[in-house]
């Protein structure tokens, strides 16, 4: 038998790896002989660097940045296979860098994000995998641009300052000090939201709020995102405030599109093709997948669904665990995962079922009596 498991992360709890390792035990309890294949995975958020370091055998980096504050911050980022490096947005820029009192908008900035990619080009890198979840910046990229040598300047030619309030004062674009290894980099930015720039669903009115914007904020910074947007046409002609995704991360994926020919895509799918799952897939009896919970938000685009799509090309039967399950759940029987299990065994508080031993624990003995159930109807 052939048990291939892709579980992510059991967020503050255990890694996708650890997960799977759990799960594994539980099978070898059943079947001793069974060959378990243990894969990292992520969706693109959180989790995304660990999972493709441990699964593609890379490096970690660990850099000094400028926070979203302007305060230096200890940023993690990974080189695996092929000077790919994979980077989390939130490390640099993430919103749970920010004490809730120092919420807004105005003042975080994308530039410790800059710095990052700087770093890696620099060690050789030039492919490069960008999860942009979790950011406390609506500066529409601006500040990354600027750590990699774009001028984003005021009418003085002065360097507009960082954060959102910059772009109230951007009055030209300016290409003269990038750093000319840009050209040879390739950037895949794993997006999972569709919003464009401006307007009413964009980044500042849909997201804005729960950066710190006031109404008042998200109206001046919807409006000169939108000039932002014109001058950029004056150095990419493609610059297209519409375009789906650009509107991501407080406006980084317009950036992204606009000045690095980056490309949007799917997290999922981007870590799927990264880690080449399906050739561990193809062959497999069964798969298992899960997360720490499964809902109706499961099926948009998260990681059990996503592997469960390609588990279903080979009529692969997928099993799911999490931590805790809801009504809506059912959804995923919709979506290739053909049983699910939530892993309690007991009346615990969230701390309890939290702890790594215990979830751990947890995960081992629901998989062996799941798997106790298939040696059954299987021995008929």
């Amino acid at each position: 038998m052939k048990v291939v498991i892709a579980i992510d992360s059991l967020k503050g709890s255990l890694t996708s790896l650890e997960a799977g390792a759990a799960v594994a035990a539980g099978v070898k309890r059943v079947f001793p002989d069974a060959e378990t294949t243990v894969r990292p995975i992520a969706d693109g958020g959180e989790g995304t660097v660990d999972a493709l370091i441990e699964g593609l055998q890379g490096k970690r980096q660990r850099i000094s940045v400028t926070g979203p504050l302007g305060e230096p911050v200890v940023a993690e980022y990974g080189i695996v296979e092929q000077n790919t490096a994979v980077i989390e947005m939130s490390a640099a820029a993430g919103i749970t860098l920010v004490p809730d009192s120092l919420r807004n908008p105005m003042n975080t900035t994308t530039y410790g994000v800059g710095e990052m990619i700087l770093d890696a080009i620099q060690k050789g890198c030039r492919n490069f995998i960008i999860g942009i979840g979790g950011s406390a910046t609506n500066d529409g990229g601006v500040g990354m641009l600027q750590a990699l040598g774009f001028g984003m300047l005021d009418k003085e030619g002065i360097p507009v300052p960082l954060g959102g309030k910059g772009l109230e004062v951007l009055h030209s674009i300016v290409e003269n000090n990038v750093i000319p290894e840009l050209a040879e980099c390739r950037f895949h930015i794993a997006c999972d939201v569709t919003n464009p720039l401006c307007g009413e669903n964009g980044c500042s009115a849909v997201y804005g709020p729960q950066k710190g914007a006031d109404t008042a904020m998200i109206s001046d910074m919807d409006h000169w995102l939108s000039r932002y947007a014109e001058l950029a046409k004056t150095v990419s002609a493609g610059a297209d405030k519409d375009h789906p995704g650009a509107g991501a991360a407080g406006g980084i994926g317009f950036a992204f599109l606009a000045f690095l020919n980056g490309e949007l895509k799917n997290g999922i799918e981007l870590v799927l093709r990264e880690t080449e799952l399906e050739r561990y897939v193809a062959d497999a009896d069964y798969v298992v997948t899960g997360e720490g919970r499964l809902d109706s938000q499961t099926v948009m685009g998260k990681v059990p669904v996503g592997v469960a799509k390609i588990a279903k090309k080979y009529r692969v039967p997928v099993l799911a665990f999490a931590g805790a399950v809801t009504p809506e759940a059912g959804l995923c029987n919709q979506h290739g995962i053909d049983a699910f299990f939530p892993i309690l065994r007991r009346v615990s508080s969230l701390e309890e079922a939290m702890e790594k031993e215990n979830a751990e624990t947890n995960l081992t003995d629901t998989a062996e009596q799941v798997f106790r159930l298939i040696r059954s109807v299987e021995e008929g």
